[in-house]
Protein backbone atom coordinates (compact mmCIF):
# COMPACT_ATOMS: atom_id res chain seq x y z
CA UNK A 1 0.00 0.00 0.00
CA UNK A 2 1.21 3.43 -0.79
CA UNK A 3 0.18 6.77 0.54
CA UNK A 4 2.00 10.02 0.33
CA UNK A 5 1.77 13.73 0.56
CA UNK A 6 0.86 15.84 -2.44
CA UNK A 7 -0.09 13.04 -4.80
CA UNK A 8 -2.86 14.21 -7.05
CA UNK A 9 -4.86 13.04 -10.03
CA UNK A 10 -7.29 14.80 -12.31
CA UNK A 11 -10.56 13.05 -13.02
CA UNK A 12 -13.27 13.89 -15.54
CA UNK A 13 -16.81 13.86 -14.16
CA UNK A 14 -20.01 12.94 -16.02
CA UNK A 15 -20.35 16.50 -17.35
CA UNK A 16 -16.79 16.47 -18.70
CA UNK A 17 -15.40 18.77 -16.02
CA UNK A 18 -11.85 18.23 -14.84
CA UNK A 19 -11.63 17.79 -11.06
CA UNK A 20 -8.34 17.85 -9.20
CA UNK A 21 -8.22 15.17 -6.49
CA UNK A 22 -5.87 14.29 -3.67
CA UNK A 23 -4.92 10.62 -3.59
CA UNK A 24 -5.58 9.10 -0.17
CA UNK A 25 -4.03 5.74 -1.00
CA UNK A 26 -3.48 3.21 -3.74
CA UNK A 27 -3.42 -0.55 -3.35
CA UNK A 28 -3.67 -3.76 -5.33
CA UNK A 29 -6.16 -6.57 -4.85
CA UNK A 30 -5.10 -10.10 -5.71
CA UNK A 31 -8.73 -11.22 -5.38
CA UNK A 32 -9.84 -8.95 -8.21
CA UNK A 33 -6.48 -8.70 -9.96
CA UNK A 34 -6.84 -4.91 -10.10
CA UNK A 35 -5.23 -1.80 -8.70
CA UNK A 36 -7.35 0.72 -6.83
CA UNK A 37 -7.07 4.37 -5.91
CA UNK A 38 -9.01 6.15 -3.16
CA UNK A 39 -9.20 9.93 -3.43
CA UNK A 40 -10.99 13.11 -2.37
CA UNK A 41 -11.87 16.03 -4.63
CA UNK A 42 -9.86 19.15 -3.78
CA UNK A 43 -12.19 21.72 -2.20
CA UNK A 44 -14.98 19.15 -1.91
CA UNK A 45 -13.46 16.83 0.68
CA UNK A 46 -16.58 16.84 2.91
CA UNK A 47 -20.26 16.14 2.35
CA UNK A 48 -23.10 18.28 3.76
CA UNK A 49 -22.81 16.52 7.14
CA UNK A 50 -19.13 17.42 7.37
CA UNK A 51 -18.03 13.83 6.82
CA UNK A 52 -15.07 13.10 4.57
CA UNK A 53 -16.24 12.18 1.09
CA UNK A 54 -14.06 9.49 -0.44
CA UNK A 55 -14.19 8.25 -4.00
CA UNK A 56 -12.63 5.10 -5.39
CA UNK A 57 -11.79 3.76 -8.82
CA UNK A 58 -9.95 0.80 -10.17
CA UNK A 59 -7.11 1.64 -12.53
CA UNK A 60 -4.67 0.09 -14.89
CA UNK A 61 -1.24 1.62 -14.33
CA UNK A 62 0.42 2.88 -17.46
CA UNK A 63 3.58 1.00 -18.38
CA UNK A 64 5.68 4.17 -18.36
CA UNK A 65 4.76 4.88 -14.73
CA UNK A 66 2.48 7.76 -15.68
CA UNK A 67 -1.15 7.90 -14.56
CA UNK A 68 -3.16 4.99 -15.82
CA UNK A 69 -6.77 4.82 -16.90
CA UNK A 70 -9.47 4.96 -14.21
CA UNK A 71 -12.51 2.68 -14.19
CA UNK A 72 -15.65 2.73 -12.03
CA UNK A 73 -16.14 0.20 -9.24
CA UNK A 74 -18.78 -2.16 -10.53
CA UNK A 75 -19.67 -4.62 -7.76
CA UNK A 76 -20.85 -4.42 -4.15
CA UNK A 77 -18.15 -6.94 -3.26
CA UNK A 78 -15.45 -4.57 -4.53
CA UNK A 79 -16.97 -1.67 -2.57
CA UNK A 80 -17.00 -3.75 0.61
CA UNK A 81 -13.35 -4.72 0.07
CA UNK A 82 -12.42 -1.06 -0.54
CA UNK A 83 -14.22 0.03 2.63
CA UNK A 84 -12.34 -2.60 4.62
CA UNK A 85 -9.00 -1.41 3.23
CA UNK A 86 -9.90 2.21 3.99
CA UNK A 87 -10.98 1.37 7.55
CA UNK A 88 -7.76 -0.59 8.14
CA UNK A 89 -5.74 2.30 6.72
CA UNK A 90 -7.35 4.80 9.12
CA UNK A 91 -6.99 2.44 12.09
CA UNK A 92 -3.24 2.20 11.34
CA UNK A 93 -2.96 5.99 10.93
CA UNK A 94 -4.61 6.57 14.33
CA UNK A 95 -2.38 4.07 16.10
CA UNK A 96 0.86 5.71 14.94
Amino acid sequence: MEHGEDRQITIIDEEGNEILCNIVLTFESDDYNKSYVIYTAVGQEFDEDGDPEYHASSFIPAEDGEDGELFPIETDEEWEMIEEVLNTFFDEEESE
